[in-house]
């Protein structure tokens, strides 16, 4: 009764409202009758299909969600899902849905802490924030509309989702500790961890980098150590425990694992020699610490597994008593005892030091030599060793003197070793005393050069000392100095220089005859020298033979030489026609002075291509001999002349160059003269003149210039070869047909004549 047809005019009307929802299609039979009721056409089927329209809300499955999320759940992993239908036609927008959050409580942070998937409805932490014990219970409002949440007319539903978060599963274990060397039957469980989701799969992975480490994980979490752990090797271990999903990605943060190594006692005491040697003096008193015996205990420090205690077990030999030491039993420092020892009665004594922990005991040994004081002094053989006489050219390190003293003290000890030193006469350290230790002889030689002229006479006082320091009350006296007198003798030497090297600047238009510098050297003798120059190839410069001043002998010229260097010479004449000489270098710095005046730079040729049409330029350049300093900005113009004003045109380019330019086409072809002045705005600037010649001349395919060769000078050309050859073959065929008609007439005479003998010679001479 829905859908209903007018009988005469076959109009199909709605009585009632379609439903999609009820019925999304009608299937009708219709067909047409006569007024007595027979059928004229028909039945035919109609089939309506009802479209649908966005008349249903979206309704969630349930009135409220509960869920639970972990303490550090990764984010973006799902915990929860929220569903809703919509009884609209799924096949359009009308049942499309779109999930949303609307609010969050609470919500401390600035940012969302959960999120959801607008197509699954799938909700998961959007940070890491989540903390139990700041807030355990969220309010989340969550929304869903139809349309795909495109549209403002489309329907919404909400929902509340109480979300409980709890405490991570998923954390480190406390440090975990290990007795070292473990008798139990291995792998043994030391800890556990366990992931906040459900099927991962963990693993292991090391911090630093070890050969194999000796930890394992179960498909469950728990943590093994796969073998006995030796503390002396390694007594801390660190690793990291990760969680992976399926694919390989981690789920969580990896963690941390510890474990500290505990040490038992397994390792004895090792003394730290196998033979510990002291040396005690004679006048030692009772009571005096001598050494210490070192052993040590690889088992944990500042623990009672290495605590060591120290005891004197036995005494060689057992005299004069057999108590003649003590030992501190915590530190191992060694003691007399009371009385000092003496090494007439024993040079050594033999000690067995026994060292224990709480379980090991070692044996040390400890030898103890008696050695004797230093109760006497050296004394001299000589006291005066009289007088040696050196020139003052010996070299350095030539021995000069062998002293010797002796020391009634235990040889090879320091008390006996002697140390031979000037006491007096020698300020400068000019000689050096060794000292050869097996036979206590000293050596006496030269450490510095010997001057005559500065000290010419060495008084010297020699002490001897040991470098153990005497014992109280005994001290050195007279017997241990001696004496010796060092006589100086003068050396003709070579006069020196003051300097080793001179060097000055001039400027290089100083006239001539100016002082340039003065050098100065002297004669170790007080001798009168003399001054000359060597090497001075320009004759720039003379020096006076007596001051040593030198002046200028000639024009300088920095353009030909910057920097110019010669030898000065010292001599001094020391008779018999010898000279001594000495050398200096003088090196002169050349200033330079604005003396070169601007040329034009004549590497490329300037020149045109005829025919000009006007306007073309070309480059020219400036160069000047002066330092750079003084063109660094040359100036171009023509020169004041009505013929090179009308026809050419000058223009900056850079600092050095200039445009040449035509000022119209009218030019021959021939070469120009161009007069250009040129300004290096030196300080004084210099000016000048000169004419550039430019070529109008016509140019190759390369826009090169031809050249006219002079053909007064020049080869024939092709034309003129072709017709020297023709003019020397007519020349040929003519007396060639000269010789023939000669021939001919002689012939014709000879039918006529006889021939002569004559006439036989002509003939072979003309043929």
């Amino acid at each position: 009764g829905i859908i209903d047809i007018e009988p005469r005019t076959g109009i199909l009307y709605i009585n009632g409202s379609l439903d999609w929802e009820t019925q999304q299609v009608h299937k009708l039979q219709v067909e047409s009758l006569d007024e007595s009721g027979e059928r004229v056409k028909g039945p035919y089927a109609v089939t309506i299909h009802v479209e649908d329209v966005n008349d249903n809300p979206p309704e969630f499955n349930q009135t409220k969600y509960y869920g639970v999320v972990r303490q550090n759940s990764r984010p973006g992993k799902p915990f929860m899902y929220v569903h809703a239908t919509d009884r609209d036609d799924p096949t359009t927008l009308h049942a499309q849905l779109s999930y949303s959050i609307l609010h969050h409580f609470p919500n401390p942070y600035a940012e969302m802490l959960f999120q959801i998937d607008n197509a699954t409805g799938a909700i998961s932490p959007s940070s890491s924030y989540l903390d139990p014990q700041k807030q355990d219970n969220f309010i989340l409002v969550v929304s869903v509309k139809d349309m795909a949440g495109t549209t403002a007319n489309a329907f919404t539903s909400s929902v509340d989702v109480s979300i409980t978060v709890k405490e991570s599963l998923w954390k480190a274990p406390p440090t975990i500790y290990i007795k070292e060397n473990s008798t139990q039957v291995h792998p043994v469980n030391i800890s556990k961890v366990q992931s906040n989701e459900p099927d991962v799969i963990y693993g292991i992975f090391e911090k630093e980098k070890l050969p194999r480490l000796p930890f394992s994980i179960s498909e469950n979490g728990d943590i093994y150590v796969t073998q006995p752990l030796d503390r002396e090797e390694k007594d801390a271990y660190t690793f990291y425990v990760v969680s992976k999903d399926n694919t390989g990605e981690l789920v969580e943060k990896p963690l941390q694992i510890h474990i500290i190594v505990e040490d038992i006692n397994d390792n004895p005491p090792v003394c730290q020699q196998d033979l510990t040697i002291i040396e005690v003096q004679e006048n030692e008193i009772g009571g005096s610490s001598i050494g210490t015996v070192f052993a040590t205990d690889m088992d944990q420090e500042d623990s009672l597994n290495s605590r060591l205690h120290f005891q004197i077990q036995s005494q060689e030999p057992e005299f004069p008593t057999n108590n003649l030491f003590y030992i501190q039993q915590d530190t191992g420092t060694l003691q007399l005892t009371g009385r000092s020892l003496s090494k007439r009665e024993s040079a050594k004594y033999f000690l067995k030091v026994l060292v224990t922990d709480p379980q090991f005991e070692t044996i040390c040994n400890v030898e103890v030599h008696v050695i004797d004081i230093n109760d006497q002094i050296p004394i001299f053989n000589n006291s005066d060793y009289g007088s040696v006489t050196l020139a003052e050219d010996i070299p350095i390190g030539s021995l000069i003197l062998e002293i010797e003293a002796t020391d009634g003290d235990e040889p090879a000890t320091g008390s006996s070793l002697i140390i031979y030193q000037v006491k007096e006469g020698d300020p400068n350290n000019t000689f050096i005393i060794e000292t050869d230790s097996e036979t206590n002889r000293g050596f006496i030689r030269i450490n510095k050069a010997l001057d005559f002229e500065t000290m010419p006479v060495y008084n010297l006082v020699i002490n001897a000392t040991n470098p153990e320091p005497l014992v109280e009350g005994v001290k050195y006296n007279a017997s241990s100095l001696t004496k010796l007198k060092v006589s100086v003798t003068n050396v003709d030497e070579p006069p020196a220089f003051r300097m080793p090297f001179y060097e000055t600047e001039v400027s290089e238009d100083i006239p001539v005859n100016t002082l340039v510098m003065t050098v100065e050297a002297y004669d170790p003798e007080g001798d009168s020298v003399r001054y000359s120059l060597e090497g001075d190839v320009r004759k720039w410069l003379r020096i006076d033979s007596a001051t040593g001043q030198v002046y200028t002998a000639s024009p300088l010229d920095r353009e030909t030489e910057e920097i110019y260097r010669i030898k000065v010479v010292v001599s001094e004449l020391i008779g018999y026609g010898l000279i001594f000489k000495s050398e200096a270098l003088l090196t002169l710095h050349l200033r330079d002075v604005n003396d070169n005046y601007p040329q034009i730079a004549t590497d490329y040729p300037a020149f045109f291509c005829y025919p000009v049409s006007g306007g073309e330029r070309t480059l020219i350049q400036a160069t000047d001999a002066d330092e750079q300093f003084f063109y660094s900005k040359f100036t171009f113009s023509l020169a004041d002349d009505m013929n090179a004003r009308n026809n050419w045109e000058i223009s900056k380019f850079n600092a050095t160059h200039a445009y040449l330019s035509l000022k119209h086409a009218n030019f021959e072809e021939k070469v120009y003269d161009v007069p250009i002045i040129l300004n290096d705005n030196g300080k004084p600037p210099l000016e000048n003149k000169v004419n550039l010649k430019v070529s109008i001349c016509k140019c190759s395919s390369e826009n090169s210039c031809f050249i006219e060769i002079d053909r007064e000078h020049s080869w024939p050309t092709a034309g003129q070869a072709i017709g020297i050859l023709l003019a020397v073959l007519i020349i040929i065929g003519a007396i060639l047909a000269g010789v023939f008609f000669h021939m001919r007439y002689k012939e014709k005479k000879e039918k006529s004549h006889p021939k002569d003998a004559k006439d036989n010679a002509e003939l072979n001479r003309l043929t």
